[in-house]
């Protein structure tokens, strides 16, 4: 076994410090259930990036998701293993025959945790005027609205009360298509049929959350959740750990009866670097580690074989093909990049198999064909024409932009996010094979995560490092991220979907038309001819299709891995 750097004074503190109990006070004090559940312990995990917005509406990305999943609920939600639609707050729905109507039926007795925004401090019991509350906020314009995008065009009467939130003045009567039957019927009419809704339903968007918390906290509910979930908030202490307890009324068991959840607590801790991460985790102090770098993946691989030798296996791997995509993104309004064929010049000069093949060491597969992943089921991706690689090709496109053998071509930052060796063991591939294949200089800037976001969102990147994974198993999700109705009109306006701001009537009148359609076959063509017009306009690059790899505890059960990595404790448990 490789050694690791020993961390500084103040991290070894920091973990001490926010234990919450510890592994073996949580064994002794575990209760095995009916059925072989054991309930107690802490599940202890890390993420190498810090949460950026813990508010429903602010969660654009997957450290944030992964903690307030936990804490907040929609009407349904995803099934850990299957990724199908299941019930949640709500028991069950109708949907009418054109699927422009659906009707959700809430569960009774469904609390929202205990928090001082009551009175009391007690949670009290959620109704339809609380989702319609939510859904509302959804189609508000407001700074901490990021997903405004979602629900607002797909709802009867969203865009004219989102245009009359931008106005300051919102419609009285609120959205037309949201309506309370009764205290546990809500019904959503929509603008259009659309036979993908429920996916938008599961969606943080959709997160139920009460009107006193947001009237009181405001904008601290970016780290004061107070939602329907299985764990709420003990303690968070900034870039270094959060700590999720459990909520003792969640309205859920299990099917012999046993409240849910298992788990006494969840602890994040927010170590940047993998080797630090991987260290805790074969010292017992992490129950799990999520994507390693490379270097890491072929020694722990040796390790299980070795291990498997010995009979004594010391922790699970599982692997899975993921429902995401890793891109490059042009800034379709820079100079450079508005010009088509400069941007498949980029496209045809880089070696996706190599990349895979060298550089990730197969933990991957090209993407060959566009930007839909290939683990959505039933979507025929292999009748996408997507880009190969041909240097002269290449060569031909950029000497068309007016860029011979790359005379005059500037040279351009590539924007990339810190936190991960892999982005950046891709991005020098990328920059010799530009190098060498078009003659073009490319400069690496890394940034923290936060700030290139934030430059991403806002258009100040011309070239950046990108990334998609499914907030839903549609490919509607991933095309979305093209759609030019999500542009804003001024470059400084923030762009949280459509990074690159890409712009097309004829692309974007072909994904409106599969929105429209009911039928799945037909709707799948629409959006296979709205991929293949960006691809051949050069849209994106297309990099490659990841794989997800964890590792778990031995000790750690009911934690099944899916495409989307989507995460739900409610139901894991630590085996005494």
């Amino acid at each position: 076994m490789k050694k690791f750097l020993i961390y500084s004074v103040a991290t070894l503190f920091s973990l001490t410090y926010f234990s919450c109990s510890g592994p073996d006070k949580a064994v002794k004090e575990a209760q095995v259930l009916p059925g072989g559940f054991v309930r107690g312990g802490v599940f202890r995990i890390n993420e190498v990036q810090d949460f950026r917005n813990l508010f429903p509406l602010s969660v654009i990305e997957v450290t944030s998701h992964r903690i307030a999943n936990q804490v907040y609920e929609g009407l349904v939600k995803f099934d850990q293993k299957t990724l199908n639609i299941k019930p949640a707050i709500a028991r069950s729905w109708d949907i009418n025959d054109d699927a422009t109507q659906f009707t959700f039926h809430l569960r009774k007795g469904v609390k929202f945790q205990d928090d001082e925004c009551f009175s009391g401090g007690d949670g009290r019991e959620v109704t339809a005027e609380d989702v319609k509350y939510c859904f509302t906020k959804a189609c508000t314009a407001s700074p901490d609205n990021l997903l405004l995008w979602l629900l607002k065009d797909k709802i009867e009467g969203g865009a004219e009360y989102a245009q009359s939130t931008v106005e300051g003045n919102p419609l009285p009567e609120g959205v037309k298509g949201f309506k309370v039957i009764d205290d546990s019927t809500f019904q959503v009419n929509l603008a259009y049929p659309f036979a993908g809704f429920l996916n938008l339903v599961a969606h943080a968007a959709c997160w139920i959350y009460p009107k006193e918390a947001y009237e009181k906290y405001g904008v601290e509910m970016r780290a004061k959740a107070v939602g329907t979930g299985p764990f709420q908030i003990k303690n968070i202490r900034e870039g270094q750990a959060c700590i999720l307890q459990r909520n003792k009324n969640y309205w859920k068991k299990d099917k012999h009866g046993n409240p849910l959840p298992y788990l006494d607590a969840i602890k994040f801790s927010f170590l940047k670097e993998k080797k630090s991460e991987l260290f805790e985790f074969r010292n017992g102090n992490l129950d799990m580690v999520y994507q390693l770098p490379l270097e890491m993946i072929s020694e722990v691989v040796g390790d299980l074989e070795n291990a498997k030798q010995g009979g004594n296996i010391p922790f699970n791997m599982q692997v899975t093909p993921s429902i995401s995509i890793q891109y490059y993104g042009f800034q379709h309004q820079s100079e450079i990049f508005k010009n088509k064929d400069v941007r498949l010049a980029f496209n045809h000069a880089i070696d996706r198999e190599s990349i895979v093949t060298y550089t990730l060491q197969g933990e991957g597969t090209p993407a060959k064909y566009g930007i839909v992943p290939p683990a959505i089921k039933d979507y025929e991706f292999d009748s996408i024409k997507g880009y190969t690689y041909d240097p002269e090709l290449a060569r031909k496109y950029l000497e068309k932009a007016g860029y011979a053998n790359g005379k005059g071509f500037p040279k351009i930052p590539l924007q990339l996010n810190s936190g991960g060796s892999t982005n950046v063991q891709v991005a020098e591939v990328i920059q010799k094979m530009l190098k060498e294949n078009l003659n073009i200089d490319i400069e690496l800037n890394i940034m923290p995560w936060a700030q290139h976001l934030e430059n991403a969102e806002t258009g100040k990147a011309d070239f950046m490092r990108l990334g998609w994974i499914a907030d839903y198993p549609d490919p509607e999700n991933f095309l979305n991220i093209l759609y030019g109705a999500h542009v804003p009109a001024e470059i400084g306006e923030k762009s949280a979907v459509n990074y690159v701001r890409y712009q097309s009537s004829t692309y974007d009148k072909l994904f409106q038309e599969a929105l429209r359609t009911v039928d799945k076959k037909e709707r799948y063509r629409l959006y296979r001819k709205a991929e293949q017009i960006a691809l051949n306009d050069g849209a994106v690059i297309p990099l490659y299709y990841e794989e997800s790899t964890r590792l778990l505890q031995t000790h750690v059960k009911n934690f099944p891995a899916n495409a989307m990595e989507y995460r739900d404790f409610s139901e894991v448990y630590i085996e005494k």
